[in-house]
């Protein structure tokens, strides 16, 4: 089973609001919609089955919606409220799509944020471990400033060609 960050997940991590034991927390950052379960709990970091269950029934991860393919490993199938049957259509966002023309430059700086830190969390949680610190500041970030301030830190660890489609929902 592929599991990756609720937008809950997003924001406990960002305000600390959940308690995580820290192996908890570095297990929580490897669920970017690429690993499997048991992928995460192979790496070496200490955590139990037990503990990414609890992480789930607490909302912070939910399963792959639709495809596993880089391209919808932002869409989360959210856990169902109490009253939704299983087996209900997700109500998971959809990761922005590539536009053909230039974005309008009028656009308020925090829908910028919210267009491009999906980008960035995908961009960056792709590297493996060899990104990792990369991807915990990106998802540390809150506001639009502090992302642009990662931006050339991503470019080098990606290359031009991947961030591309960042920068143009960051700066288009």
């Amino acid at each position: 089973m592929i599991l990756v960050k609720t937008e809950a997940g997003h924001l406990a991590l960002k305000e600390r609001s959940v308690r995580l034991t820290p192996r908890q927390r570095s297990a929580f950052i490897l669920f970017d919609g690429k690993r499997s379960v048991h992928d995460v709990l192979e790496a070496g970091m200490g955590i139990a089955r037990e503990d990414i269950e609890q992480m789930v029934e607490l909302g912070l991860l939910g399963q792959v919606g639709g495809s596993a393919d880089a391209a919808n490993a932002a869409a989360v199938a959210r856990p169902p409220a109490p009253d939704t049957p299983v087996n209900a259509p997700s109500t998971a966002p959809t990761p922005p799509q590539p536009v053909s023309q230039p974005l309008n430059s009028g656009r308020p700086s925090q829908q910028r944020y919210k267009d491009a830190y999906p980008l960035a969390t995908q961009l960056t949680g792709g590297l493996g471990l060899r990104g990792f610190r990369l991807n915990l500041s990106v998802e540390g970030t809150s506001t639009y400033e502090e992302l642009v301030e990662l931006l050339p830190k991503i470019r080098a660890a990606v290359g031009p060609e991947k961030v591309a489609a960042l920068e143009l929902a960051l700066l288009g």
